[in-house]
């Protein structure tokens, strides 16, 4: 009776050993090392470049000039002030802008001549 206890069990040196699953060996996002100041040539690309764009959002200028999010949102208010931008769709969390096309531009000027 004891051999069939044996036989019935077992035993732990009984086939091949699993190694153990590493939980480490994953892909790492590379962190982004996105500017927190504007400085000089950033700032002139921002005031060249972004009015061509035909679709302009927080996460484009993120993308496209390696800005954080909380700057590229001072840099669209700062771009809608001077009438180079437009808003297309408000929306609680993204604003999606566009260029302002020739006459935005005229009315824009003619608006802050009166202010002067």
């Amino acid at each position: 009776m004891a051999k069939k206890d044996v036989a019935a069990k077992p035993s732990s040196s009984s086939g091949g050993k699993k190694a153990k699953k590493k939980w480490s060996a994953k892909k790492v996002k590379d962190k982004a090392n996105n500017m927190v100041v504007l400085d000089k040539p950033t700032y002139e690309r921002l005031f060249k470049e972004v009015p061509t764009y035909k679709l302009i959002s927080q996460s484009v200028l993120v993308d496209r000039l390696k800005l954080n999010g909380s700057l590229a949102r001072v840099a669209l208010k700062e771009l809608t002030a001077q009438g180079l931008i437009k808003p297309l769709t408000i929306h609680h969390a993204q604003v999606i802008y566009t260029r302002a096309t020739g006459d935005e531009k005229k009315a824009a000027a003619t608006v802050h001549s009166d202010e002067e």
